[in-house]
């Protein structure tokens, strides 16, 4: 079938040695479609025709059009060119016959050394996509040879080498012959990792390390460990690079000083492991003459920089939950050589202001393995309730390898709180447990992602606590993409409080429903038990469900619609949930998706009500 396709090759010519005004010289192709045609067009635009003559720019074309079909097996193809004027021309018409493809005869890949007992090389030449008698194409072969050596660098095979990279073409013959010979050499392994720069004692980093010396070499190793030092947020800086030359010419990554700002903090950490010594080429040469290694290695080298000690965050918002709010936060994600860090959080909003610190101290995995303390104060004054409360908890936290996270503590709380016009003081102490996990992609707006969180708490009297309960809480909550234009977002969350004397149950323990996030068309923990006067007492149990699905309008702009429901209460089931249903606007701006949200609530005097908040669902 033919195949027209219209091409610019440049402005302008020479004609009998006289500068032309600059022209544009048109092409059509003829003979050929899809990818070759795409080559062809590819290879004639980089023509410059005004630095040929008239009776040479012919011979250029087809120079250009036999390259543009090599990679696809054609190596005969016969060729008519047209120019519209030969002296001056301004359009060039092609017609192509490709000619009888090259194909392949013989295919001879071969992996030697320990290369060729590993998995990957074996599984990378069984993949080739091209077998006998097929029309030769160059891109498989060259996709294979970088393979192959990509393979080698990412295995620790350093010594590597092509014994054979031959792709013969025979056109008289119509057939070619594929030979790639790869031998490896050894297979490195992983020797010991030096520490420099560090302000934190070495076993700690040590413990750090996802390889064992002696281990078989693997790069992604290499960049865990580089992501598992940045994950602790000790350093301001992290490189971590293999020392593949170990003669005179070794990476050298001298010692950097602490300043000032760290020296009180780092002066009694022990001195890392000394680097190996340095010896002369010859010497170093005759060693290897007399016995070289069974198993070469590879050291590694850590180059770090202590994180900046204080780190401070400011962060103003508005929710229609609470007004303005403003946050300030200081971080030390170090304070000694244990690698201890502390965080304080000041969070202030009409109804709520809140001061807390956590204080954590990493144990022998730090990344997945700590205890925590955490203290904290907090004013509430929201629709029916004055609290103040004051509590202080101790935990341990674990985080798994499939990516759950769990937390058990105990706590001790004191509350000065109001609710419903009933005042009471309690002393609550009591265990918990907290079972989470969340996974995302992209973060700032997640295209897929689930949450869930189930917390477990238990107060006894027994214990001196002044209330005896046992509370329930649980969150699910799901997105998922239809297509790249559909997002949905689901909701659920279930919670219960079992106790006989729900009067000393403090309001932070209680069940309050309505909001942003929870149902809305509601205002924020407007929702729950009501007394004779109508005041709100908070529920023993709450169950909330949300269905919303989002459609894209423009590149960063989403509608949505949904309908949440749900309620507080205090006997286990209700007569009928609280629903809410409307429509919504999102725009992913460039601090976090913005949320803008108009809801009808069904069992409420109010016709609308307007929710607007920044972030994203989780």
């Amino acid at each position: 079938m033919d195949n027209r396709v219209f091409i610019r090759l440049g402005a302008g010519a020479l004609c009998l040695g006289v500068a032309a005004p600059a022209l544009a010289l048109d092409a059509s192709i003829e003979g050929v479609e899809d990818k070759l045609a795409d080559n062809i067009e590819i290879y004639l635009d980089g023509l410059d025709e005004s630095q040929y003559q008239a009776e040479r720019l012919e011979a250029e074309v087809r120079r250009l059009v036999s390259e543009a079909l090599r990679p696809f097996g054609y190596y005969e193809p016969s060729l008519t060119v047209r120019f519209d004027d030969p002296e001056s021309p301004t359009r060039v018409d092609l017609d192509i016959d490709k000619g009888e493809p090259v194909r392949i005869e013989q295919l001879n890949f071969a992996v030697e050394g320990a290369a060729a007992e590993d998995s990957p090389f074996a599984k990378a030449i069984e993949a080739y996509p091209q077998k006998k008698g097929d029309v030769l194409q160059h891109a498989p072969y060259d996709a294979l040879r970088s393979e192959l050596s990509g393979l080698a660098l990412q295995r620790g095979y350093f010594d590597w080498r092509f014994t054979q990279r031959r792709l013969e073409v025979r056109p008289w013959d119509h057939s070619a012959r594929l030979s790639l010979g790869l031998d490896s050499g050894q297979r490195y392994h992983f020797g010991k990792v030096y520490f420099r720069g560090q302000h934190i004692e070495p076993e700690r980093l040590q413990n750090l390390v996802p390889f064992e010396e002696g281990a078989p070499y693997l790069a992604g190793q290499v960049a865990r460990l580089n992501q598992n030092l940045g994950q602790t947020e000790w350093f301001g800086s992290v490189s971590v690079r293999p020392r593949l030359d170990q003669g005179p010419q070794a990476l050298a990554l001298p010692p950097q000083e602490a300043g000032w700002w760290h020296s009180l903090d780092v002066a009694d950490i022990p001195p890392a492991p000394p680097a190996p010594p340095r010896i002369s080429s010859q010497a170093l040469g005759a060693a290897a003459e007399l016995q070289a290694p069974e198993t070469p290695q590879v050291p590694i080298d850590v180059l770090v920089t202590p994180a900046d000690r204080h780190q401070f965050e400011t962060g103003i918002g508005y929710a229609t939950d609470v007004g303005p709010r403003a946050r300030l936060t200081w971080n030390q994600p170090w304070i000694n050589r244990y690698g201890h860090s502390w965080n304080h959080d000041l969070y202030v909003s009409g109804p709520e202001q809140k001061f807390s610190g956590t204080y954590t101290m990493p144990l022998e995995d730090p990344l997945r393995d700590s205890y925590e303390l955490q203290y904290g104060i907090r004013n509430k004054d929201s629709e029916d309730t004055e609290s103040l409360e004051a509590s202080v908890e101790f935990g341990r936290r674990w985080k798994f390898d499939n990516g759950w996270e769990q937390y058990l503590y105990v706590r001790s709380t004191y509350e000065d709180f109001t609710q419903a016009g009933e005042s009471n003081q309690v002393l609550l102490l009591y265990p918990g447990v907290r079972w989470s996990r969340t996974r995302t992609r992209n973060p700032t707006f997640p295209t897929w992602g689930d949450r869930q969180q189930l917390t477990v708490q238990y107060s006894n009297e027994a214990w001196g606590s002044d209330a005896e309960f046992l509370r329930i809480n649980g969150d699910t909550q799901w997105i998922r993409m239809l297509g790249d234009d559909n997002r949905f977002v689901g909701r659920l969350g279930v919670g219960s409080v079992s106790t006989d004397d729900f009067s000393n149950v403090p309001p932070s323990l209680r069940f309050f429903v309505g909001g942003d996030n929870s149902v809305r068309g509601y205002s924020y923990e407007s929702l729950s038990p009501e007394d004779d006067e109508g005041r709100l007492i908070g529920g023993k149990q709450r169950f909330v469900a949300s269905v919303e699905a989002q459609r894209r309008i423009a590149d960063k702009w989403w509608l949505a619609s949904f309908v949440d429901t749900g309620d507080a209460f205090t006997d286990w089931w209700p007569e009928q949930l609280k629903t809410g249903a409307g429509l919504g606007v999102r725009w992913i701006s460039p601090v976090g998706p913005i949320r803008f949200d108009v809801a009808h609530p069904f069992d409420d005097d109010d016709a609308y009500r307007i929710h607007f908040s920044i972030g994203p669902e989780f």
